[in-house]
């Protein structure tokens, strides 16, 4: 919800404002506007744009995405991760500037690098932004106990240590000390029962583990989103356009882009339509949104009347007069 905000006189002569286009100065004061109480707001230049542009059809998210590099370069606003994973930019010189008369708390992650003191929504507090594991792992202990592997406290007398021990003969079994068995207090019967741990924990396996099926079938004609090996993928076309260009396009172009490529692609449209509409769009640009458009062009081509008729064998003759025209209309004289 868009609000009424303060922009002081002396905005026009700061020195990291003139540094930025007047676009990017535009799109700076419209984003006084569009934050919170707290000058938070979503990193997202499509809905900035969208807000702040919306009748500027000519100024795309991508020009967007560079106001607020510049922005950002210009130290005037702070773009961050919060800690629900997702992008997020604060104006840096906001509680210095704008006086916000009883502010309503925030409902978005707090930049923990210049306000760690203030209050997170998603936390309702002090961020509690968690550190990511590098392993993979959780950060806390599992809940289940028997998934803990604890190779400390020796095998339960008379029961076998694995597998492929032999049982204890018949009179030799002692009775389980239970309080040994329970870990003192600390652990559940059971923890014990094996002297051996697995020699490849889940994390350590050789090979990199990808997420669903492990199946892949080149000749499926259902499209399922993978490719067979050597077939041409969204990444290949996408590096084809990127040689293309003079210089590489911005981050955020590249990826709508690659995704679009690959919506495409597993579609089941032949990788020469869709080359075809790339090539189109490196010529003309524009918003990554027109590549279907073109692709659709390139697949259903209007074919010229005279070469349609051509194909079916019913091609157009111009009229002409008979040179005898007593022999051609004699039946009608």
């Amino acid at each position: 919800m868009a609000r009424i905000r303060t922009v002081k006189p002396d905005l026009f002569v700061n020195e990291r404002v003139a540094a930025c286009s007047v676009t990017a100065v535009v799109t700076y004061i419209g984003l006084f506007t569009q934050a919170d109480d707290h000058g938070r707001h979503r990193d997202n230049p499509a809905i900035i744009a969208g807000l702040l542009w919306p009748l500027r059809a000519e100024h795309t998210p991508v020009h967007v995405e560079e106001d607020l590099q510049q922005l950002a370069d210009a130290g005037l606003i702070c773009r961050y991760t919060g800690c629900d994973g997702k992008r997020y930019l604060h104006i840096t010189g906001w509680y210095e500037h704008q006086k916000i008369d009883r502010p309503s708390q925030s409902r978005l992650p707090v930049c923990v690098a210049h306000h760690s003191d203030r209050r997170c929504g998603p936390c309702k507090g002090a961020c509690a932004e968690v550190d990511a594991n590098p392993q993979g792992g959780l950060a806390e202990t599992s809940s289940n106990r028997r998934r803990a592997l604890d190779p400390g406290p020796a095998p339960l007398p008379g029961l076998p240590s694995n597998r492929t021990t032999a049982p204890p003969a018949p009179g030799n079994v002692q009775p389980v000390d239970r309080e040994a068995a329970s870990g003192q207090g600390k652990e559940t019967v059971g923890q014990g029962l094996f002297d051996e741990v697995s020699s490849k924990t889940h994390r350590e396996l050789d090979e990199a583990s990808t997420s669903g099926s492990r199946i892949l079938d080149p000749g499926s004609s259902s499209p399922t989103g993978r490719t067979a090996p050597g077939a041409t993928t969204a990444a290949d076309l996408l590096a084809e356009y990127v040689t293309s260009c003079v210089q590489r396009p911005p981050g955020d172009v590249l990826g709508h882009l690659g995704r679009l490529l690959k919506k495409l692609l597993a579609e089941g449209i032949d990788v020469e339509h869709v080359r075809a509409g790339l090539a189109r769009y490196a010529e003309i640009q524009g918003h990554p949104s027109r590549l279907p458009s073109l692709v659709n062009d390139a697949m259903n081509a209007r074919v010229p009347a005279v070469q349609a008729a051509s194909r079916t064998g019913t091609a157009h003759r111009a009229w002409t007069n008979p040179a005898d025209a007593a022999a051609a209309y004699a039946e009608e004289l």
